[in-house]
């Protein structure tokens, strides 16, 4: 480093930290490899691996895609059953005797 010169700072990148950690709600098997690539993302900037950080956040937002689409799919899986559940529980009467 020479005197004179400010230090470069790394060039920021997202992370995607927050969008990993709200998929862990959704389907949290997709969300753990989410999470471990986005933490990997701050150090890899900091060791000057702006290629190794690019790769990292971009499998972060993958697996954060995938378990957000594999999350909300479940969910209305069962939000439709129940609905259908109750509606065939409705549409059918009851025939318990008293």
């Amino acid at each position: 480093m020479q005197p004179g010169y400010p230090q470069q700072q790394p060039p920021q990148l997202d992370n995607n930290m927050t969008m990993s950690i709200v998929t862990i709600f959704l389907f949290w098997p997709l969300a753990i490899p989410a999470i471990i690539n986005a933490s990997k993302v701050n150090p890899l900037l900091q060791q000057g691996d702006y290629a190794g950080a690019q790769a990292a956040a971009a499998e972060s937002r993958k697996w954060s895609k995938w378990a957000l689409i594999v999350g909300l799919v479940w969910i209305g899986i069962i939000v439709v059953c129940c609905l259908f559940g109750g509606l065939a529980t409705f549409v059918g009467g009851s025939t318990g005797t008293n």
